[in-house]
């Protein structure tokens, strides 16, 4: 969770419960961080702050559907899910949240929950702490601590001639 250019909460854990589907998780875990949610915004609205809707972003389409409308997008591969995962539809009718699809690329939750390298991780790394990214990682070529030592070794080597 952000609140304006940083991080205010994070967290990430296992599931509790086994899912059928991809779609089943993500829904699952939009619950599973509504309460966090609220409270965040009940606390900043008791302090006086104007709180605008909450974006959740999700990679799944299938999800934004489920939590948009409820049992009323279910199929024959959601209609087991528990009412209690269509908690979003209610707050999302009442104006407190919106879920937005954001690819999967810019999912910024994935820098916490996959091995992400190169110029991924840096751009990433960059959102998270609020500095501006510059891809300068792919121009470098790699660097050794033992190619370090070679240098410094030379430059002492070169020290002790001119003695």
């Amino acid at each position: 969770m952000s609140i304006g250019k940083g991080g205010g909460y994070t967290a990430s854990r296992k599931q509790k419960l086994n899912t059928k589907s991809s779609t089943e998780a993500e829904l699952v875990a939009i619950d599973d961080a509504m309460g966090q949610i609220l409270w965040t915004r009940h606390f900043l609205v008791d302090q006086g702050i104007p709180v605008p809707v909450t974006t959740i972003y999700q990679d799944n389409k299938s999800t934004i559907l489920l939590s948009e409308n409820g049992k009323a997008s279910s199929s024959k591969r959601t209609k087991h899910l528990d009412v209690r995962y269509y908690f979003v539809t209610d707050c999302i009718k009442r104006g407190e949240v919106k879920v937005v699809y954001c690819l999967t690329e810019n999912m910024l939750a994935d820098f916490f929950t996959k091995p992400l390298q190169g110029a991924m991780f840096r751009c990433m790394r960059s959102q998270i702490l609020n500095m501006p990214f510059t891809d300068t990682g792919a121009s470098e070529a790699h660097r050794s601590v033992l190619d370090e030592a070679k240098i410094d070794e030379k430059q002492h080597s070169g020290q002790r001639a001119v003695k």
